[in-house]
């Protein structure tokens, strides 16, 4: 099966390698060149657009940064719909709206291509893992004629219903997600402010009720290590927060505490976090506190 793959970034090019690895013919595209000569370097065959993929691809894959990259590489001039194969297969692995999603979808139809909202959570030690959550929405008979390919770059897979499902589910975990980060780190800047080992708090905290999935993976595995390389960045947060605000004001649902998480990211973005990893908001309430919640790479290495 040759399978194409549009969006190699630090998510894509870890679900590439795992492709590649289980045997696929894998066709890659993205305007980050050097990106691509790494895949081609590993056995990648590199496409000059989002067509010309296409028209060598019975299944593509897209993994982009957001609703409207994903419409200029399918919709636009040169891109995937100009050349898809009828009864090819469209995959989004990553955040988009379910509205953009369904729309792209009416213009697959008309040439015979089939769409599937595949979004991914679990970073990119996941995605280079192959351990990644996916939830799918879409035809179940479409989800079931993949479903390997899905296991290639992910353990957890889920078929949520219909088209634009996937987008839903994603967006309501990136918006608990996001949330809950905030809310970690300001207890530990409260905890440790008020003289407590962020550590002590850590080890305490994973046996109670407070604990939760972004405690290990943003403070044990990032704050702790003073790595706030990119891994699901500031400017990605907002982003699909501000898809969260967009179904929000659609369905009349008041989104409070995600209102005051949103700002405190603005905050990063306003402080050129913009491509930090979202654990990096823990610099700004040391600065702010006169704290350590962490240690610095430096003290990491030594």
């Amino acid at each position: 099966m040759k399978i194409g793959f549009i969006g190699v970034g630090r998510m894509g090019r870890a679900m590439s390698k795992n492709l590649l690895n289980a045997g696929y013919e894998l066709i890659i595209y993205d305007i980050d060149k050097q990106a691509v000569r790494h895949l081609v370097s590993l056995g990648a065959r590199a496409a000059k657009s989002p067509r010309e993929m296409a028209e060598e691809s019975e299944v593509i894959l897209a993994c982009l940064p957001s609703p409207r990259a994903l419409e200029e590489v399918i919709l636009g001039d040169e891109g995937v719909l100009k050349a898809a194969q009828s009864g090819s297969v469209l995959i989004d692995l990553g955040t988009t709206d379910p509205e953009t999603i369904k729309r792209i979808a009416r213009y697959a139809t008309e040439r015979g291509v089939e769409v599937l909202d595949a979004p991914v959570s679990g970073g990119t030690e996941g995605a280079e893992a192959g351990t990644l959550s996916i939830m799918v929405g879409g035809k179940r008979e479409v989800f079931q004629g993949y479903f390997e390919v899905f296991r290639c770059i992910g353990e957890k897979i889920h078929y949520v219903g219909e088209l634009g499902s996937g987008s839903l589910v994603k967006i309501v975990n990136n918006l608990m997600s996001s949330c809950n980060t905030v809310a970690m780190v300001e207890g530990l800047a409260l905890g440790v402010k008020a003289g407590m080992d962020p550590e002590t708090l850590y080890k305490v905290i994973k046996e109670s009720s407070g604990f939760s999935r972004s405690f290990e993976s943003r403070w044990a595995r990032r704050i702790a290590k003073g790595d706030y390389d990119p891994g699901f960045t500031i400017n990605l947060v907002r982003k699909d927060l501000g898809l969260a605000f967009k179904m929000g004001k659609e369905l009349d649902v008041p989104l409070f505490m995600t209102h005051t998480a949103d700002q405190v990211y603005s905050l990063a973005q306003s402080k050129g976090l913009h491509e930090r990893d979202t654990s990096c908001i823990a610099l700004f309430y040391e600065d702010l506190l006169k704290i350590k919640l962490g240690m610095s790479k430096e003290e990491e290495r030594s």
